[in-house]
Parts: structure tokens; C-alpha cells; sequence
């Protein structure tokens, strides 16, 4: 900025000051009046907003001591009314109402546009929710084509993997073997039927009695044997008194074992009724047709009273 007055003094020799010094007042200092004491001194007085940044400044033409005008129109600048309070007589402050306010909207440019920025935000967090929701439902679809691949792949592994039932061991269940009544048994020596002891299962309540004698048997002939292997045969029989027991013979061999007919029941002696029971035999037993003859031979004890035979495949006990 070039001064427009270049008067006695240079502002480097300005004493504001000078006046209470004696070579001071010899020069004319007096105290300030607007001034910084000297006559003629230089006032730096600039009116607020005057300086324009990223303008050149423009030249004051007042004299040291005035405040310079600006033009008007200035680009966010103020009016220049108010000027600094050395310029004012005495010093003083500023009068009131002689502040300008700054214009609305003033300011060296307008702030962050922070709505954009909001903007932006929920963008971004919008799409990594999108790309979380994708690759999530990504991986279930994924695991459900895994779980239906083993699922249809698992019943195949299960069936390749299943013993076969003619390894298993347990007895075979394609066709029920049958039951004969006493009514059906073919009768030896002077076994004979009865019907006076209530309890018999037989159609009618018969059973076969009279067999305490040697030579006296019954004979049960079987057809439609599946296989060949191990039966059991079960008898259902009435016993009082003392175990008994009687020889069984298959397919016109004597069987190992004497048929045990014992007193499972402890009825006592002459209590029929309480009597009935069952016992099992195992014999091994050819495809087709077979013969089964329970007989009292010489040594058996035979005092017993034959309700029902029926078979079941494998050695089973009940």
C-alpha cells in the first residue's frame, strides 16, 4: 500500500509518544487527536474488509488520517463505516448502530456440503449390506445342494453297505409253519382221545390220553418244510406229580434227547387242571415233508395227557 501524504515525518520516525517529551513538543507533537501525535502523521486506519484476498490491493488516494472508502459491490466485504477507534475523536469507542453486520450467507465460500456426504455414507453401507445378504444366501444354497446330494447319495451307500438276510443268521419268516390239534394226530397202541380235563387249547378241548403204555404213541406228519436246518418242536401237554418223559422219533430216527416232560407247573399230584405246560425240542429237519412220532418206550415215563404240536423255525424257546 503507497501512502498518499509524504509529509515532514516518515512513519519509522513517528512517536506516538513524542509529545511528552521535550524535543517532541519542540517538533509540534500534540496529544493524539486522530493521530499518532506529530502533525501530519501518518494514520493507519483500514476500514474492515478492505483487504481482498486473492485480489490486488487497491490504492488509497486519502490523506493520512481519513478512512479509505471501498467500492461497493466488493465481494463479500462489509461497509466500511466502521473504522478502527483511533480514528474516532478522543479515541473512543464506536458508537452504537455504526457496526455492520456481515451479510447472510457471508463468509469466504459456502461450508462442507455435509448432505452429500450423508448421501455417500448410506450408500456404501447400503451396498456392503447387499453384498453380505448376497454371499450369505450364496453359501445356503450351496449347503443345501451339499445336503441333498448326500441325502440322495445315502440310502445307495446304506443299501451297498447292508448285510444280506441269508447272512444275518436269524430264522427265516417267508411262510408261518403250521399247529396240529390232537384231533389231527395219527394215534399208536391204545392212545386214545378225551375231553374230560377242562384247560386243552384243541378244537373242542380235546387232548390225546392213555399213553402210560409202551408201544402207545402219537404221529404228526408235516409238509411244506421251507429248508433244510435246525426247527424247534414245542409240545403243549398236561402234568402232575413227577417230571415225566417220552421218546421222540424224526423221519424214523431216534432223536438224541428224550422229550422232557416235566412238572413246569408243580401241580400236585391228580391237579389237571393246574397241569398244562409247554416244552421244546430241537431237531434238524430236511426240505418237504417230515414225520415226528413221540412214543412211550421201554424206561419212558409216560404219564401224561397231549394237547397241541406246532413248529417255528431255528432253535427258539418260546
Amino acid at each position: 500500500m503507497t501512502p498518499g501524504n509524504n509529509g515532514a515525518s516518515t512513519p519509522e520516525d513517528d512517536d506516538p509518544f513524542g509529545y511528552l517529551y521535550a524535543d517532541g513538543q519542540a517538533n509540534g507533537a500534540q496529544p493524539p487527536s486522530g493521530g499518532y501525535g506529530y502533525p501530519n502523521s501518518v494514520s493507519r486506519v483500514r476500514a474492515v474488509g478492505e483487504r481482498k484476498y486473492g485480489q490486488p490491493q487497491q490504492q488509497s488516494t486519502a490523506q493520512y488520517g481519513q478512512a479509505t472508502v471501498p467500492q461497493q459491490g466488493a465481494y463479500s466485504q462489509p461497509n466500511s463505516h466502521y473504522a478502527a477507534p483511533e480514528t474516532l475523536p478522543g479515541g473512543g469507542a464506536v458508537p452504537t448502530g455504526t457496526r455492520q453486520q456481515a451479510p447472510a450467507g457471508g463468509g469466504r465460500g459456502r461450508g462442507p456440503n455435509t448432505k452429500g456426504l450423508l448421501i455417500g455414507a448410506v450408500a456404501v453401507v447400503a451396498a456392503v449390506v447387499v453384498g453380505i445378504a448376497v454371499a450369505m444366501s450364496k453359501g445356503d444354497s450351496d449347503g443345501d445342494k451339499k445336503d441333498d446330494t448326500a441325502a440322495s447319495a445315502g440310502p445307495a451307500a446304506s443299501a451297498s453297505a447292508s448285510p444280506s438276510p441269508s447272512g444275518s443268521g436269524e430264522p427265516s419268516q417267508e411262510a408261518e409253519l403250521p399247529t396240529v390239534d390232537a384231533k389231527a394226530l395219527r394215534l399208536g397202541g391204545a392212545a386214545a382221545l378225551a375231553s374230560d380235563v377242562k384247560g386243552a387249547q384243541s378244537d373242542g378241548g380235546t387232548y390225546v390220553g392213555n399213553l402210560n403204555q409202551v408201544g402207545n404213541s402219537v404221529t404228526w406228519t408235516v409238509d411244506g418244510i421251507p429248508s433244510e436246518g435246525d426247527y424247534t418242536l414245542f409240545t403243549r401237554f398236561n402234568v402232575t406229580g413227577a417230571d415225566q418223559e417220552m421218546t421222540l422219533t424224526v423221519n424214523g430216527k431216534p432223536f438224541g434227547n428224550k422229550v422232557n416232560l416235566g412238572n413246569f407247573t408243580h401241580a400236585k399230584e391228580g391237579d389237571l387242571e393246574k397241569g398244562w405246560t409247554t416244552t421244546y425240542t430241537w431237531p434238524t429237519l430236511t426240505k418237504g415233508t417230515n414225520t415226528f412220532t413221540i412214543s412211550c418206550e421201554n424206561g419212558d415215563k409216560c404219564n401224561v395227557l397231549l394237547d397241541q404240536l406246532w413248529l417255528k423255525k431255528g432253535q427258539v424257546k418260546k
